[in-house]
């Protein structure tokens, strides 16, 4: 048996996950502490003590799921929108300072991979995911393979001069600022008053409040104009949702749903499922500790 060891760091806007890996997707001694925002350097000390806490001699490389672009080619993390973190050579920043082979990815990309190896994705070989957290992730494995472009598909245009996009990017109607937790606790405190989040929506929404329903009705309608593009481009056999927000269900995936019937191409809404991700939080960081075995080899 393979008792290769690693540690996976997801990396998110508000909190760091971090734990130690093996070759079957199984976690052991996860850690959670908050995201340091308030300058890069506070935020690479952080991670360096997500790792520091779990390292011992038995661990084989490092993964890092990072809220970025990143260049593959060169390891380096881009750009963040919501996260002080700019062109940054985090993988031989991290080599470096651990002497440990690194691998990076977007985080969606990384729970994306979680998904495909060991959740909801499993018995598929072409699959999208969206994850509605603070902002709006996505992934795509293409024939059995995970694209390690940018899949930066929560920046996808869906109305033409709409809404003003989150954090540091410029654009205006993209997808992530119609679906996104933020994006619902916004709605939410216009209709309620400031005490009402995301979460406290999805729990009047259960308790049948129906401004709580139609606000999460109107955000999987939008969420199905985005995944009908990402179908109409990728023909995927499924389409996963993941990150947080996923907690609001079939508020938001029966709308999405109706909408992608209408706006897929060849019958593929009737076809292709929208489901929800199967290892909840985990899938960032069991993603991340699949990118380190990756750069094991």
């Amino acid at each position: 048996m393979d008792e290769t060891r690693v540690i996976g760091v997801d990396l998110g806007g508000t909190k760091i996950l971090a734990g130690v890996v093996d070759r079957e997707g199984h976690v052991e001694q996860r850690r959670e502490h908050s995201t340091p925002t308030a300058s890069q350097d506070e935020l690479l000390a952080g991670l360096d003590a997500a790792v520091e806490e779990l390292l011992t001699d038995e661990i084989a490389a490092l993964g890092f799921g990072v809220p970025a672009q990143i260049d593959q080619r060169s390891g380096r993390a881009l750009k963040s929108v919501n996260i002080p973190l700019k062109d940054m050579a985090l993988r031989d920043r991290m080599k470096d300072r651990f002497g440990l082979p690194v691998g990076i990815e977007n985080d969606a990309n990384a729970a994306t991979y979680a998904e495909f190896r060991f959740g909801a994705a499993r018995d598929v070989d072409t699959m999208i995911m969206l994850t509605l957290g603070t902002g709006c992730g996505g992934g795509a494995v293409l024939d059995g393979k995970l694209f390690r472009g940018w899949a930066e598909f929560g920046h996808i245009v869906i109305e033409y001069d709409g809404l003003p996009c989150q954090g540091t990017c410029t654009g205006r109607g993209h997808l992530e600022p119609y679906v996104t937790g933020v994006a619902a606790t916004k709605l939410a405190q216009a209709e309620f008053g400031p005490a009402v989040d995301a979460h406290r929506l999805v729990r009047l929404a259960n308790e049948g409040e129906p401004r709580a329903i139609q606000i999460l009705d109107g955000i999987g309608r939008r969420l199905g104009a985005g995944i009908g593009s990402l179908v109409n481009i990728f023909n995927p056999e499924l389409v996963v949702i993941g990150g947080g927000f996923a907690a609001a269900g079939d508020f938001i995936l029966d709308p999405a749903r109706e909408i992608l019937r209408r706006e897929a191409l060849a019958e593929a809404g009737y076809r292709v499922p929208i489901v929800r991700a199967e290892l909840g939080t985990a899938a960032g960081l069991i993603g991340a500790g699949l990118v380190a075995i990756d750069a094991v080899g």
